[in-house]
């Protein structure tokens, strides 16, 4: 019975020696594993540090963009506005510029229509035959019909019956 107890023990000691050796191969591999994590978790830090810093720098760059954008809208806007004003400014020069030369065309027209109405129709005839058509329908149209009548007249028949037309439209 010793020896079956002497036995017992002996092979007890042997697997406690067995699983000792067991256990002692996976703490190892365990610290082998642990040291991979430890390196794989530090690469997986850098990288979001290096993320981060990439982050951070992109959006210094992007409000750089957008304030250097606003300055230039501004400026934009400011020419804008100038450009306008002046364009409102040149609007109405020419309006005014206009207005003065209908007055001055006008005046020149009421002029040129009181030399014709003082002279004589024959005379009047003579002068508005060798001018161009328009032109002189236009200084017939700013006289009195009765001068107009005499004048036509005294006209070759051609010229008058030219004017007459285009002083009926």
């Amino acid at each position: 019975m010793k020896l079956l107890v002497i036995f017992i023990l002996t092979f007890t000691s042997l697997m406690a020696i067995q699983t000792s050796d067991r256990l002692f191969d996976c703490t190892e591999i365990f610290k082998e594993r642990k040291s991979e994590l430890l390196v794989e978790l530090e690469r997986i830090d850098e990288q979001k540090q290096a993320l981060s810093a990439l982050k951070i720098a992109t959006e210094e760059l992007l409000l750089k963009k957008e304030s250097r954008l606003k300055i230039k809208e501004e400026v934009v806007d400011k020419k804008l506005g100038e450009i306008t004003t002046k364009e409102d400014s040149i609007k109405k020069m020419l309006k005014r510029n206009e207005e003065v030369l209908k007055k001055t065309k006008d005046m020149k027209m009421d002029k040129v229509a009181q030399t014709f109405a003082k002279m004589k129709p024959a005379a009047s005839a003579n002068i508005l035959s060798d001018m161009d058509t328009k032109e002189a329908a236009s200084i017939l149209s700013s006289l009195k019909p009765k001068t107009v009548g005499k004048i036509l007249t005294k006209m070759d028949a051609k010229k008058a019956s030219e004017l007459t037309l285009i002083l009926s439209k």
